[in-house]
């Protein structure tokens, strides 16, 4: 009896086996494809609108998230380069943060190398600094910045980033 338990068990093993084993690869194959599809992160906030100012180069979105007011003097937005786009060099009279979101990008202040960062970073660009900041050749870049003190913190734009200065960057 015992033997023949053993031969039930394997007829039953050798008949399920080939479809049992074509259920466990389907499903690993949904659980791998889900997983794919879920790491394609739906961004936060909006894109925003292709900036049309001349202050940079390549392609630049920009979407206003909180106008500063009179409750909280905070301006926050969004900002997303297309790989290799970048901001002119500029200055914030009254500083500004910048959270990284997504991508790779640079940030140089004058003087200084510049610096590779990439999602998780923040930026803390001081008051007054001379500065630039723009996605990698082959990343796009997301951040969201963060404003104070609206009335003396109008951007001053000033050059164009040269080649030499945007490619001086070891990734």
């Amino acid at each position: 009896m015992r033997q023949g338990g053993r031969q039930a068990f394997r007829l039953v093993t050798n008949y399920t086996h080939k479809p049992m084993k074509t259920l466990i690869l389907l499903t690993l194959s949904l659980v791998l494809l889900s997983a794919a599809a879920f790491s394609q992160r739906t961004p936060i906030f909006p894109k925003g609108e292709i900036a049309t100012v001349n202050n940079h180069t390549g392609t630049v979105w920009l979407k206003e998230l909180n106008p500063p007011d009179s409750l909280l003097d905070i301006g926050i937005a969004t900002a997303t380069f297309a790989p290799g786009a970048k901001l002119d060099w500029h200055i914030h009279p009254a500083g500004q943060v910048l959270m990284i979101t997504e991508g790779t990008g640079y940030y140089q202040e004058k003087g200084k190398p510049v610096q590779v960062v990439h999602q998780g970073d923040i930026i803390k660009c001081a008051p007054g600094v001379t500065h630039w900041h723009g996605a990698a050749p082959k990343s796009s870049f997301t951040y969201i910045a963060v404003s104070t003190n609206s009335k003396k913190n109008k951007t001053v734009w000033l050059q164009r980033v040269s080649d030499v200065e945007y490619n001086s960057a070891r990734n």
